[in-house]
């Protein structure tokens, strides 16, 4: 294995168990492109790369479907796994945060969102969260204008206000922890600074390695860029890091990809054989 990725899984070995968090990202990075129906045994394939136990990954497998993720079909003995229209829904908005380029036009104005305490709270502040919107307040959320609102917050009241005076920047620098998300990014950009440099000096990966990187890089990145309101660059530091960290995810991602497509092709079944062909990974990480 690569030095440099074996440094990553150690890290990730000492971290707290996000084997679920992992299975997420590959479905929603590397399944749903190829139809969206994954074998469990290409899953415990991947995860023996990471020294996850198989009955640890069929352990976060059961609770990912008993909490409404995944769907399992049985063929036979074997278990065929699917994201549920929840999980969908939650990787199809978080995809054009994670790969998607950010919008460059800023119209000075921003959503205001109010939740109540219903029976939907929790919920709702979560799929907030996962949409880029930022709290200053219980019950009180905020986002650039235009970015889209959740399903799960459809019933909140919605005003729109300007952040051009002081009372609105007061708002936005109390609505997000951008000194936590930038050290975040610094914190990526160490981790997966050599692998990159590996890469450039034209070292070779395996194809189970360039899998297991593309994976890893993303569950990395998007722990991030998740948590990141994406906020015009207007709006940033000038010396923020999140734009250094999309460059580099982008060219790690984009070096690895070929092969790690190639160990899809090899070892990716679903219940009717070899999983198709991926499409929409071309775009990814574009400018």
């Amino acid at each position: 294995m690569a030095h440099p990725l074996a440094r990553i899984i150690e890290q990730l070995k000492r971290e707290p168990s996000r084997t679920g968090s992992i299975v997420i990202t590959v479905f929603g990075d590397a399944i749903v492109p190829r139809g969206g129906s994954v074998w469990l045994g290409t899953l415990l394939e991947f995860f023996k790369a990471l020294d996850i136990e198989a009955g640890v990954v069929r352990t976060a497998m059961s609770r990912l479907a008993a909490d409404g993720w995944l769907e399992r079909e049985k063929v036979g003995r074997n278990s065929f796994y699917r994201l549920v229209k929840k999980g969908r829904q939650t990787f199809d908005a978080a995809t054009k945060h994670i790969y998607d380029p950010q919008a460059s036009g800023w119209t000075g104005r921003f959503e205001l969102l109010l939740i109540g305490n219903g029976e939907d709270r929790d919920a709702s502040r979560e799929a907030l969260k996962n949409a880029g919107f930022g709290s200053p307040l219980p019950g009180v959320w905020v986002a650039p204008s235009g970015v889209p609102i959740p399903e799960e917050a459809a019933s909140a009241i919605r005003l729109e206000v300007s952040a051009e005076d002081d009372s609105g920047r007061r708002l936005l620098s109390e609505s997000w922890p951008l000194d936590r998300t930038a050290d975040a990014y610094l914190k990526f950009m160490k981790t997966f600074e050599p692998l990159r440099g590996w890469i450039g000096r034209r070292a070779q990966l395996s194809d189970a390695d360039a899998f297991t990187a593309r994976i890893l890089l993303i569950h990395h990145y998007r722990r991030v860029v998740l948590r990141d309101p994406l906020l015009p660059t207007a709006l940033l530091p000038v010396d923020w890091p999140g734009r250094a960290a999309r460059k580099l995810c982008g060219e790690i991602y984009r070096a690895v990809l070929p092969q790690a497509e190639k160990w899809l092709d090899h070892n990716g079944l679903n219940e009717n054989g070899r999983l198709p062909a991926a499409t929409g990974l071309a775009h990814r990480f574009g400018d």
